[in-house]
This record gives structure tokens, sequence and C-alpha cells, in this order.
């Protein structure tokens, strides 16, 4: 015990540190908490890119911290999407935040019941089961019309106000400003699984999984569990676009939906949460200004984009980027420790 106790202690101290909140991200969430004043304009083209923003999330914690790949997060996306819509339509569960968490719940089932599908071949595999899954549940959804709207989508959804005050408007506002919060605080849920001793197992079994299971960590659990996760966050999503839209389609269930994933973490990258953030926001707007331009011919210019990051290779990027990110890290913590010093040489003259 006294020679494991250094190990631990210094085990605690390393999580500690990688969890802490640098300059960078404190000023992420401060602008984008400030554009819900900042672009009033733009409140709902910003509710769809939150929307995506917390879909690739989910991705990026199966495919950047385990290592599964997947073309089936439209299956829960679409499930908890209808889910949402109907028990608004009839009334079966009014506010929307009980929907949201409710919706939520329901991916998430699906998705343990999933996992050990997906979880038993190699990655070929598992992006046909994924594949396979989606397209399942959007058939049943086209089967069953009487209750889905079939082709014409569910129609007739009311949302009511969110905890009884925020009613949903046309313009996005009270939509932005939900999806939003929903967002960061799904966002911190995320962050702290990534950098628990949970999330280090798990970056373990990315890397080499029979070593993984050598050491004694339980490879097939970890990977049910970021899996069952992963499918409620996307579930979320998913209840979302249901409610700030008060209409769900077949299109949830579609493939391209899970490709547009894929794209995202492409051009924001994965295994640090901020790459699905950042790559909604370039994915989309890079999509809105481009269909401004040529509306028949924005797909052909964002493949363009995504060849063109593929050869340049987002490495060489970063890697020139690198050096200033480390140089607002250090100003932001040599400010941070000034102002501890300044505040600690205080506390005497206050007493």
């Amino acid at each position: 015990m006294s020679i494991l106790a250094p190990v631990a202690g210094d085990a605690a101290a390393y999580l500690a540190r990688r969890a802490h909140w640098s300059p960078l991200e404190i000023a992420f969430w401060i602008f984008a908490f400030a554009t819900i004043w900042l672009f009033p304009g733009k409140h709902l083209i910003l509710t769809e890119t939150a929307i995506l923003a917390l879909f690739a999330l989910s991705l990026d914690l199966i495919l950047g911290y385990a290592g599964i790949i997947s073309l089936g997060q439209a299956a829960f996306f679409g499930l908890a999407g209808y889910f949402s819509g109907l028990v608004a339509k009839y009334g079966f569960i009014n506010e929307p935040v009980v929907a949201l968490i409710c919706s939520g719940l329901v991916a998430a089932a699906l998705g343990f019941v999933t996992s050990f599908l997906v979880l038993r071949g190699s990655d070929l595999t598992r992006l046909m089961v994924t594949l396979g899954v989606a397209l399942i549940l959007g058939e049943i959804a086209n089967r069953y019309s009487n209750i889905t709207g079939g082709a014409d989508g569910l129609q007739g959804v009311t949302i009511a106000p969110i905890l009884g005050m925020f009613r949903f408007d046309l313009f996005g506002h009270t939509g932005y400003a939900y999806c939003l919060i929903v967002l960061f605080l799904c966002f911190l849920a995320a962050r702290h699984i990534v950098y628990s001793p949970f999330g280090l197992s798990l970056r373990a079994v990315k890397g080499n999984a029979l070593r993984a299971s050598a050491v004694g960590i339980p490879v097939k659990r970890r990977l049910v569990a970021i899996y069952t996760l992963s499918a409620g966050f996307a579930g979320i999503a998913g209840g979302l676009l249901t409610q700030t839209t008060a209409f769900c389609s077949l299109d949830v269930f579609s493939l391209e939906r899970s490709a547009d994933l894929l794209l995202v973490l492409i051009i924001g990258g994965t295994g640090y949460l901020y790459g699905g953030l950042i790559g909604a926001v370039i994915y989309k707007f890079l999509q809105d200004w481009i269909a401004s331009l040529t509306p028949q011919y924005w797909q052909f210019w964002i493949g363009f984009v995504l060849v063109v990051i593929v050869l340049v290779g987002r490495e060489r990027v970063e890697a020139r980027t690198a050096a200033l990110r480390a140089s607002i890290i250090r100003i932001g913590r040599r400010m941070m420790t000034r102002r501890q010093a300044a505040v600690g040489g205080a506390a005497p003259d206050g007493h």
C-alpha cells in the first residue's frame, strides 16, 4: 500500500491538471453565449449549428475516444426526434425539458440494446450494422405512417413553453438559447467523462484493446457504456431538432445525416471534444455561404474543401497554430497567477 500511494497521488494530480479549464476554453464559451445578443438575426442557423454540434459530439465520444466508427447515429437521433414529437403532439409529456430528458433515455436504451451487435465485429462490420439499424428504423417509421406521418412527416406538433415561461418563437430566439444551454450542459458531462479514469481507460482501449484487457480493463463493458452514452447524446440532439422546429420527418434517419457528422469531424478533428463543435460551426456556415453563392453546386464546393483538407493535412495547419495557442495559454496563466498573488497579498490588509 505504501508503494502504491505515491503513484495514486501522482495519477490524481495528473487527472486534476488535465481537467483544468484553459483560458481558450473559457473564452470559447463566453463568446458562444455572447452570440445570443451579438447575432440576433442569425439565431435560426445558430440553432441548427448548436444541434449539429451536439450530434457531432455524440459521435466524437465513440470515434475519437473509443475508436468505434459508426454510420448509424441517425438511428438514435431519429428515434428520439419522433419520440419527442409524439409525446408533445398527444400531450403525454407537455414540459419540453422533461420530454428532452426522456428522449435521451429512449435513445440510450436503443444504444444499449444494439451495442452488443455493434461491438462484435471489426470496423467494416460496425459500419454495416449501425447503418442497418438506422435504415430499419427509417423503414418502420415509413411503414406506420398513421403514427409517424410517413413521407409527409409528423405534423401538428405543438411544443409548450419551456418551464411554462419561455415560448418558442418563429425567429429562433428562445430555441437558440435553449439549444445552447443544453449543448453546454452535455459538453460539461462529456468533458467530465473523458477527463475521468473512465475516459483514460477508453483511450487505452482505443490504443490497444488486447493490452488494455491484459492490465485489467473490462474492454467490453467500457465500450458498451460509452456507446450507450453516445446514443443518449445523439437522442438529445434529435429531441432538440423536433422541439425547435415542431416537425419531424423520415429525413432524420437518412444516411446523409450520419455522413454529415463524419464531415464535421473531418473538418474539426476527433478526440478533443471541441472538434465537433468547431467543425459544426465551420461546416454549417460554409454550407450557408456557398449555397447563397451557388445554390445548385454547393455540395461540389463542400467536397472540394474536404479534399483540400485531406491533401494539405489538418496536422500541418494545427502545427502552425500550436505556437499561437501555447502563447495565449501562457499569457492567460500568468494573468491568473498575478491576480491570485495580488489577492493573496491584499488579504492581510483587509484584516
